[in-house]
């Protein structure tokens, strides 16, 4: 495996989706079905609030003072105005792009004002590809800026219009549009197309927008902004009352989050001019898979210029001698706090999925080290061949699991769960350990993907067999769940 493919399947564990080609409902299963018995469920039926605050509809977003920008922005927040959107300024158009999109445009977010959002300090986090163009060759672009990718045909498609947001690190290109850009393995699988689901809902008549993050493994609260910022241009781009997000890994927790309401202190509560939110691999209880895997993440990430991606070890251990790596911790250290958006999904899963002491990265068990110190922490237990602060304290920290399903979606929103298992390790993603505590899709634990919990109003959790993690976005027989949900 080459680097940049092992880059791309180690980061998207936040992370990290054609028409045409019919289902095989052999292979998967509704929730609650593991043996082919059809048990799917409306929402009336299965869904739960927690707190009883999924149906609130308080969450209106509030009017806010435009930035001197030199561009008149201070017309209502009503679709079809003209081009002109509140509070955002379009800063470039670009009229031809690559993968199969027809076009972007980069926006920047004049209100409210965002703090900053720092970028890994080396070249691993920075814009690269088309994308870095689109933000005016900027390889750290400022958390105001987001850029939206267009697909052909988006403004005469009949369908109502999908925001698609990617996970970690894996910008629209190859999440969305070419999952072969890496070559195999770039997309879970021996052999990946050279399509993604942008082709396949554009085939099915549905106009489709990406958004291309500034950072891509930003706070998921600046993602809800940057979010926020998207939806209101395709409302005016389209004419469309609401639009239907989609959100992969880590951009389904950041899709859930804009849905609830959630935001930060700086922040505004949005979400109402969401119609339909498609959570595909969503952690939507959290996940503990950094920590359950010893120093097994490590070393693709400590390399210079490896992965971008966290590790739960601020020091690495080399006989006697001790090399600080803080900068690399999901949790804040003196060297900075640079994945914050991915210890915002942690929760502990070890009383359903007691830790295991091997691991398996597509080529067969190994024993991991230091299994206990990585999970509980160095306090607990002395490190091997690395030391961390374990996720008690990282949860404590930073994680914010617990206060996105209090606050609930709203039953306005009609929430669809795609999620998968994989079956045998024929199904595993190469190159980094797998979750293989208990039933997940090799990064996720299904329990936490199709969880119902605070979702108001559930249309649908399906659980495909023997496909993983980044599989779900591409493989023909999900997209064709998706087109179905969309145009229910």
């Amino acid at each position: 495996m080459n680097r940049t493919m092992l880059r791309t399947n180690i980061t998207i564990l936040g992370a990290v989706l054609l028409a045409g080609c019919p289902a095989d409902d052999t292979n998967d299963d509704e929730v609650g079905d593991v043996d082919g018995t059809n048990t799917s469920t409306d929402a009336d039926e299965t869904a739960t609030s927690v707190g009883d605050t999924a149906t609130t509809d308080d969450t209106a977003t509030g009017d806010t003072a435009t930035g001197d920008t030199g561009t008149d922005t201070t017309t209502g927040g009503d679709a079809c105005q003209d081009g002109v959107v509140a509070n955002l300024t379009l800063e470039e158009s670009f009229a031809s792009a690559e993968s199969g999109w027809s076009g972007a445009e980069r926006w920047r977010i004049d209100s409210p004002t965002i703090p900053d959002d720092p970028f890994f300090p080396d070249a691993r986090s920075e814009q690269a590809g088309q994308q870095l163009e689109f933000y005016g060759l900027d390889p750290t672009p400022d958390p105001n800026k987001i850029v939206i990718q267009y697909s052909p045909g988006w403004d005469s498609a009949p369908g109502n219009p999908v925001l698609l947001v990617h996970g970690a690190d894996d910008p629209p290109d190859r999440a969305w549009a070419n999952p072969n850009m890496l070559g195999p393995y770039g997309c879970g699988d021996m052999v990946c197309p050279d399509e993604g689901l942008m082709q396949g809902l554009v085939d099915a008549g549905i106009p489709v927008f990406a958004i291309a993050f500034p950072n891509t493994q930003g706070d998921n609260f600046m993602w809800i902004e940057q979010i926020e910022a998207a939806v209101q241009v395709i409302r005016e781009q389209t004419c469309a009352d609401k639009v239907d997000l989609i959100g992969w890994s880590k951009g389904a927790f950041a899709a859930r989050m804009y849905a609830t309401g959630m935001h930060a202190d700086w922040g505004e509560a949005h979400g109402q001019d969401i119609r339909k939110l498609i959570l595909i691999g969503g952690p939507n209880l959290g996940f503990d898979y950094l920590f359950r895997y010893g120093s097994g993440n490590n070393s693709s990430v400590w390399p210079p210029g490896m992965a971008h991606g966290p590790t739960p070890h601020h020091t690495q251990l080399v006989g006697l001698q001790e090399i600080d790596r803080s900068e690399y911790a999901v949790y804040e250290t003196a060297g900075g706090y640079y994945f914050r958006g991915q210890a915002q999904m942690q929760a502990m899963w070890v009383d359903t999925y007691p830790l295991v002491f091997f691991s398996n990265s597509g080529f067969g068990p190994v024993a991991t080290i230091d299994t206990l110190s990585t999970y509980w922490g160095e306090d607990m237990y002395p490190g091997t061949l690395a030391r961390g602060k374990g996720i008690e304290f990282t949860v404590a920290q930073g994680s914010v699991v617990e206060e996105m399903v209090e606050m609930g979606i709203p039953a306005s929103i009609e929430t669809f769960l795609l999620c998968s298992e994989v079956m045998s390790q024929a199904d595993y993603l190469v190159g980094f350990p797998n979750e293989i505590s208990g039933p997940s899709d090799g990064v996720v634990f299904v329990e936490s993907c199709a969880a119902p919990d605070g979702i108001g109003k559930l249309g649908q959790a399906m659980i495909f067999e023997g496909m993983n993690h980044l599989e779900l976005g591409w493989k023909p027989e999900a997209q064709q769940k998706i087109v179905e949900w969309l145009n229910q």
